[in-house]
């Protein structure tokens, strides 16, 4: 017989995502922050969320106020630089500058990609849904933009080559081994 320990309710829902999110509002530079709460909400037409605390945060204003953000999505690679951006504030660092990332000028949107991260997603918010501690940015994905090098001959993202990773309880864990594909255990 299996045997459950219960616990107080809490984020436990892991992995998630671990991306740098940039924003940009005229007369500032542009900022980094490093979001584990992410996702995907919606397929057609594509929509994604992030959730930001408004208290002391300095990019939550710059995206209310631009209406507009980039996900980028780094690799394993970049976690050191990941890690320092979520601890360090943009009010008193450029983060650009500090982490010698490059802001690249994005297609629809004035925030910037970060051009090492191999894939960027260009989102306008739609909604903002305070929940308690975080508010919830609701955002329609408007182009979605990846580093050639990291597609495979067909064109396709190799997750191999990005090397993503996710936020686990306080740790950042790779997340590239395969273990099946949509659909599998219907196959045989």
């Amino acid at each position: 017989m299996i045997k459950k320990v219960t616990k107080g309710a809490s984020t436990v829902l892991f992995p998630v995502p671990t991306v740098l999110v940039t924003s940009w509002l005229e007369g500032s530079a542009p900022n980094i922050i490093t979001i584990a709460w992410t996702g995907i909400l919606n397929s057609e037409p594509p929509v994604v969320y992030i959730g930001v605390r408004p208290e002391g945060r300095y990019s939550y204003r710059l995206i209310k106020e631009s209406g507009e953000f980039v996900i980028n999505m780094p690799s394993a690679e970049q976690v050191r630089v990941v890690d320092y951006c979520g601890v360090v504030t943009g009010r008193e660092f450029n983060k650009f500058n500090e982490t010698g990332l490059t802001p690249m000028p994005a297609t629809q949107v004035k925030a910037p990609l970060i051009a090492e991260c191999p894939v960027n997603i260009e989102c306008r918010v739609r909604q903002e849904i305070p929940l308690g501690s975080h508010n919830v940015f609701l955002a329609d994905v408007l182009a979605v933009h990846y580093n050639e090098d990291v597609l495979d001959e067909n064109g396709r993202p190799d997750f191999n080559k990005i090397s993503p990773y996710g936020y686990c309880m306080g740790e950042y864990r790779l997340l590239t081994e395969k273990i099946g594909s949509y659909g599998f255990s219907k196959r045989g």
